[in-house]
C-alpha cells in the first residue's frame, strides 16, 4: 500500500507551509495546494531536498468550486490514499466597521473561508472515509471564538468555521474521521498584509511590542493533534500569545 498522503490548504507561505514540512517530517506524501505555483514548486525542492516524500502541487483556488470537484474527481489512483486534510487557507480583508465595509471585502473572506473550506471538505472527504481514524483540520482564529471591534465579517467566517467543525465532528463520527478546529491568535504571517491590501509598514504595526505566535508554533499543534491514538481526537485548541488574553487585548511593552 502506499504512504499516507496529506492535503494541505493555503500551502504557499505561513501556517500552511509550516505544517507541510511538520507532516513531511513525519512520513506523509504530500498534496500541497494554494494559489501561488511558483511558491508551491520551491517549498517541494526544499522539502524534498530534506525527505523522502513524493509531493504533488497543484495550483489550485480553493473559491473555485468546479476547478476543485474537477481536480479530485480526476485525482490519480495513486494520491487517493489521502488520511489528513489541512483547511488552512483563509484571509481577512479589511478592517472597519460594518457600515463602512467594502463588498469586495466581505465576499472574498465568504468565499475563500466558508465556501472554500467546505469545497475542500466536500471533495476530499470520500477518500478520508475510506481510511478509519483519517483526520480533517480546519485552520479557525480566535475570531470565531471572540468578536473584535472592526472584526465584523472576519469574526463571521470564522464563527462559521467552528461551526461546521462541530457539524463535521458529529456527522463524520461514524466512519470515524476524526475532526479538529484550532483557533490561533496573533499569528505573524503574511496575513496582516493581506488584510491591509498589501501595506506592509502598517502590517508589521500588528506585532510590535509583544512575542508574538509565529507559524511553526501552529504547526507543532498540528502535529500533536493528529498524532494522537485512534480512540483521542482533540476536537478544539485555541492557542494564543501569552501578552494576549483575549481577542481584543494584547500587552505590549512598546
Amino acid at each position: 500500500m502506499s504512504k499516507k498522503i496529506a492535503i494541505v490548504t493555503g500551502a504557499s507561505s505561513g501556517i500552511g507551509a509550516a505544517t507541510a514540512n511538520v507532516l513531511a517530517q513525519l512520513g506523509y506524501d504530500l498534496i500541497l495546494i494554494a494559489r501561488r505555483k511558483n511558491k508551491l514548486e520551491q517549498l517541494a525542492i526544499s522539502i524534498q531536498q530534506q525527505f523522502a516524500n513524493r509531493i504533488l502541487t497543484l495550483s489550485l483556488d480553493v473559491r473555485n468550486r468546479e476547478e476543485v470537484m474537477q481536480t479530485f474527481e480526476n485525482l490519480p489512483n495513486d494520491w487517493q490514499n489521502i488520511h489528513v486534510l489541512i483547511n488552512n487557507a483563509g484571509l481577512a480583508s479589511g478592517l472597519s466597521t460594518i457600515d463602512k465595509g467594502d463588498l469586495n471585502d466581505w465576499d472574498v473572506m465568504i468565499d475563500t473561508n466558508i465556501k472554500g473550506l467546505l469545497y475542500m471538505s466536500k471533495a476530499v472527504i470520500p477518500f478520508l472515509m475510506q481510511n478509519p481514524f483519517s483526520h480533517i483540520v480546519n485552520i479557525g482564529s480566535i475570531a470565531g471564538k471572540e468578536v473584535y471591534m472592526n472584526g465584523n465579517v472576519y469574526c463571521a467566517t470564522k464563527h462559521a468555521v467552528d461551526a461546521l467543525s462541530k457539524s463535521m465532528r458529529l456527522e463524520l463520527s461514524s466512519y470515524p474521521v476524526k475532526v479538529t478546529a484550532i483557533h490561533p491568535g496573533a499569528v505573524e504571517t503574511e496575513f496582516s498584509i493581506v488584510r491591509f491590501h498589501g501595506d506592509k509598514e502598517k502590517a508589521a504595526t500588528v506585532y510590535k511590542g509583544f512575542d508574538n505566535l509565529v507559524a511553526d508554533d501552529i504547526a507543532d499543534a498540528i502535529q500533536y493533534v493528529i498524532s494522537r491514538p485512534k480512540h483521542v481526537t482533540i476536537n478544539d485548541m485555541v492557542i494564543m500569545p501569552t501578552a494576549q488574553p483575549n481577542s481584543s487585548v494584547i500587552h505590549r511593552t512598546s
